[in-house]
């Protein structure tokens, strides 16, 4: 943990404090970002409900936010204290500019500008930084530096190696809309993002884009990491009363493959698939580890074998293992996410819904229907979830 806390400004106070902290983090998933905002809208209604002050913010429960693409945008507004309603009407904005519907020839034409979403962007963010100054809650936002060709999840913790403000090229200085530009920057959508670390050295200049190119389009584990890993500078302490690690995701949506009687495919048709396959089991693997590291209060199920890794009561069949019993996990995790199959959405009470539409992450027509998932997933929200870390 930091020394000198004069860094920190107006959050020196609240992170000086030692205490429980909890940590929220955001899945990419373009436009299905709306199922996201179902769920946190009803986190926040219940937060207001419990604490008696009907403008409290998911920034004042979470002591860090952290998101991938289109999880670093509700991140990035939460963490500069929007409620859950102003991101959502942005996100209506930035959603009909960012995915507008657009012949092919188009989209390869967003290679050469975006002009109308980064005007979005900055209409939204100004020319706010990473500096405490402008932020309610440390922030992550994760994106891939095609560069150095290494993901880059970038923090706002005035802590950090690279955020003292002494250096040319401090994290701290960069706009967040250029953070959330960089990190959304999906292929054949956007150009990538040029950010000039040290405007007086070439060399630090680097090219970005989508952080759900890297293995942290859901970035749970990772977070729990950079909280944690005394490396990062932050060092909160571990346990199931001490750090509560919530992951909530834009709809799973694994995709049946080829089979047995027909086995050949077309090369881009296996380019795809693999990329969505390797896109969707790094999406898994930090959701195991998760639960694995930590203790999962509610989830969904991962496989026939690990089932869902939440502790059951050996003594009460059928019935989970009380919080009150420290299992001596590494923190508490809760993870909201929906199926988008068949069997999914019959879960969730919306068999109508066609699952393959559902599964598209540009197409703006399928908003009604990702909120009426966003809207059923929040059903299954309670505070109870987060056990003693609820206010």
């Amino acid at each position: 943990m930091a020394d000198d806390w004069t860094a920190w400004g107006p959050l020196a106070e609240r992170y000086r404090t030692p205490g429980p902290r909890k940590i929220l983090t955001l899945d990419g998933g373009g436009i299905r970002g709306v199922i996201t905002l179902g769920v946190l809208a009803e986190l926040e209604t219940q937060l207001r409900k419990r604490t008696g002050d009907p403008d409290y913010r998911l920034c004042q429960f979470f002591d860090l936010i952290g998101g991938t693409s289109t999880g670093a945008i509700i991140a990035t507004g939460l963490a500069s204290g929007m409620s859950v309603a102003e991101i959502a009407d942005f996100y209506e904005r930035f959603g009909s500019v960012a995915f507008e519907r657009r012949r092919i020839w188009q989209k390869w034409q967003a290679l050469y500008g975006d002009g109308g979403l980064i005007r979005t962007l900055k209409e939204t963010f100004g020319d706010a930084d990473l500096r405490p100054q402008n932020l309610k809650c440390l922030l992550v936002v994760v994106t891939r530096n095609a560069t150095t060709d290494s993901a880059w999840p970038i923090s706002s913790n005035p802590a950090a190696k690279y955020n003292d403000l002494s250096r040319p090229d401090c994290n701290l200085r960069i706009p967040l809309w250029k953070l959330v530009r960089a990190s959304t920057a999906a292929p054949v959508f956007f150009p990538p993002e040029t950010i000039p670390w040290d405007p007086a050295d070439p060399a630090k200049a680097f090219v970005f884009v989508d952080g759900g190119t890297t293995a942290y389009n859901n970035c749970a584990f990772l977070m729990y990491r950079m909280a944690t890993e005394p490396a990062y500078r932050l060092g909160w302490q571990t346990g199931e009363k001490r750090l509560l690690v919530v992951s909530v995701g834009t709809g799973s949506a694994p995709v049946p493959g080829v089979g047995t009687d027909d086995p050949s495919t077309n090369v881009v048709e296996a380019a795809l698939n693999t990329l969505s396959a390797l896109m969707s089991q790094a999406a898994v693997d930090q959701d195991v580890n998760c639960r694995v590291v930590g203790r999962c209060r509610y989830g969904g199920i991962i496989d026939r074998e690990l089932h869902d890794l939440i502790p059951t009561d050996p003594q009460v069949p059928d019935s989970l293992l009380p919080l009150d019993i420290d299992t001596g996990k590494a923190f508490l995790y809760v993870r909201y996410n929906a199926e988008l199959t068949e069997a999914g959405l019959a879960d969730l009470r919306l068999k109508a819904l066609d699952p393959r539409r559902l599964r598209k992450m540009d197409d703006v027509d399928n908003v009604p229907d990702l909120k009426k998932v966003g809207d059923a997933l929040a059903e299954r929200v309670t505070l109870a979830h987060l056990g003693s870390f609820a206010p």
